[in-house]
């Protein structure tokens, strides 16, 4: 993307119907770490990678704890996603006060969306640079909503924002059919198989992803790391074998061939 006269302000139409300055922040998404959202009847799925900005830097948190049942994940700015993540909890916690009931997911996530929103029509604001995954339950199930910097948002069954997510989204949609029915340890094993493929052959490790699961009985909170590395382990045990399977019937097959005419 390059500058031009219609970006100086967020208010200023290009003669194509366009706002310049949302669609960079909705670039600037694209350029944040990878995040994952998985969803099933039951529980929903959050996954983030760690990316530090050097080796001597500690990454940033990038999932967010809202209430009980909601949790957020974020790409893009994480300065962006901190104060909005702020705003959310403030927006349940006001509700729990006034009517004493948890706050909906879809309400939460139109509240978001109205203050993304103001963001797109103010000349003296600029659009959030951040997109953010929203996995809550409800009394209407689970959910997985995405929230973007223009102040739309779509409800997932599974979705992936920020850097190399494309990979990720093409796993996810060879396989979300089947997700409605998974349980909880079935959707933590594709979130991190969707995480691998963002980071393109580099190696796997708990240390470079952060996991995050809701459910029915269950509050929202990070899996501790040491949980997160057992799974990897047992899908890398799983990936072998299954490797170690198909060069044997390729043998096998090999074996069988019909001797030549002499």
């Amino acid at each position: 993307m390059f500058r031009n006269q219609y970006d100086t302000d967020v208010t200023t139409w290009s003669p194509a119907g366009r706002l310049f300055q949302v669609e960079y922040a909705m670039e600037a998404v694209k350029q944040g770490s990878a995040a994952i959202g998985l969803r099933s009847a039951t529980h929903v799925v959050l996954a983030t990678v760690n990316k530090a900005a050097s080796e001597l830097s500690s990454h940033q948190k990038k999932v967010f704890k809202m209430d009980d049942h909601i949790g957020v994940a974020i790409a893009g700015l994480t300065a962006d996603g901190r104060v909005l993540s702020r705003f959310l909890r403030s927006e349940c916690i006001n509700h729990a006060f006034v009517y004493e009931s948890p706050l909906p997911v879809s309400r939460l996530v139109v509240h978001l969306a109205d203050k993304a929103q103001v963001c797109t029509q103010r000349s003296w604001k600029r659009p959030y640079g951040v997109g953010l995954l929203v996995a809550g339950l409800d009394e209407t199930g689970a959910h997985l909503y995405y929230n973007c910097p223009s102040g739309n948002y779509f409800e997932y069954q599974a979705f992936a924002i920020g850097s190399r997510s494309q990979a990720a989204k093409t796993y996810l949609e060879r396989r979300f059919e089947a997700f409605n029915n998974y349980p909880r340890e079935e959707l933590i094993k594709d979130a991190l198989s969707a995480i691998k493929e963002t980071l393109q052959g580099e190696k796997l490790t708990s240390a470079i992803c952060t996991v995050a699961v809701v459910g029915v009985g269950e509050p929202f909170h990070v899996i501790d790391q040491k949980t997160i590395q057992e799974v990897i382990d047992s899908m890398e045990i799983r990936e072998e074998a299954a490797a170690d399977q198909g060069t044997m019937q390729e043998e096998d097959k090999s074996s069988e061939a019909a001797p030549m005419d002499i």
